[in-house]
């Protein structure tokens, strides 16, 4: 039989802990009691403690955004109420969604949503999860002057449509050959209230477009992973996005070099193609040529990394 020594030591471990997930038979859980007050600080700590002996990358900035989501403040409230103390109903909201990100689940799913170019973005796994790099394009696209339409090729959750309607007050066609992309697409161009701005297409790339309509402009972040490399993705991206929106065949370029071989009858005379790619798949695409198109510029992204090739109309 314990001693009371021993039975007082293990209660004091049980307290400090109970508030907190631990991985358990290769699985994370969460202790189901609560014994001593808890601070947004103390959680946030070992929140993040947690999530980075889980492998997750930026444990510390996920810990803070979760928690934010969770309790319903911005980030900046989090710093300014650390010595406040959190109740056992924030606890309990808190606990699956740190328990979820442990398991490698997208930060972006179970908040439910991403900000881009400051455009809330509905997300879930319909689609790819929108990136920060991605933002660039539109400032590409700004460069080219007045649009009065714009076509956008595998928009998956319209993150890219949404922005330029926006931003650019133009009309969007937006095609993408995932129904279930669509219809996320869909709720969020409705979220933003852009029905009339925004027209969703069910396409392989460019098979459903109206042949009488051509466009000033086309972007395009289609799947450019090549095969071969879906053992370096992170969980995050090989098990929450969608794989048609990832791998673009042996080389990642399959459908790029299909769309650039049969976009330019439906744009307008000097209309700019602009992609998005992987650094280094620029140097594949200028040894090779396509139909009534010469490559015009080659951009980098905020890690200086190229991320964009633009193409024009030579006719």
């Amino acid at each position: 039989m314990p001693s009371k020594c021993q039975v007082s030591k293990k209660s004091l471990f049980l307290a400090k802990f109970s508030h907190f997930p631990t991985p358990s038979h290769g699985k994370v859980t969460f202790f189901k009691f609560h014994l001593h007050m808890q601070t947004i600080l103390s959680i946030l700590n070992k929140t993040t403690d947690f999530l980075q002996k889980h492998g997750v990358p930026n444990a510390k900035l996920d810990s803070q955004l979760l928690l934010s989501h969770g309790l319903g403040l911005k980030r900046m409230d989090l710093f300014l109420n650390f010595d406040r103390p959190l109740s056992e109903p924030e606890l309990a909201k808190l606990r699956p969604m740190v328990t979820r990100r442990a398991k490698r689940e997208p930060l972006q799913h179970i908040i439910g949503s991403v900000s881009f170019r400051g455009h809330e973005i509905k997300c879930d796994k319909r689609a790819l999860v929108p990136r920060h790099e991605t933002e660039l394009i539109l400032d590409i696209l700004m460069e080219k002057g007045k649009l009065e339409n714009v076509l956008d090729i595998g928009t998956g959750s319209g993150a890219i449509a949404i922005a330029v309607a926006l931003e650019l007050n133009a009309k969007v066609f937006a095609t993408d050959i995932s129904e279930e992309a669509l219809e996320l697409a869909k709720e969020n161009v409705a979220l933003h209230g852009l029905e009339s701005e925004i027209s969703l297409i069910h396409s392989d790339l460019l098979s459903a477009l109206p042949s009488d309509v051509k466009f000033d402009a086309l972007l395009a972040n289609l799947p450019y992973i090549p095969l071969s490399d879906a053992v370096k993705l992170q969980p995050e991206v090989l098990d929450g996005d969608p794989h048609l929106a990832l791998f673009g065949g042996d080389d990642g370029l399959e459908l790029i070099r299909k769309l650039l071989n049969t976009c330019t009858a439906h744009l307008k005379p000097s209309a700019p193609v602009i992609l998005e790619i992987a650094n280094g798949q620029e140097k594949i695409l200028q040894s090779e040529n396509f139909i009534n198109l010469k490559l015009t510029e080659i951009r980098k992204d905020y890690n200086e990394q190229v991320r964009f090739i633009t193409f024009t109309i030579t006719e």
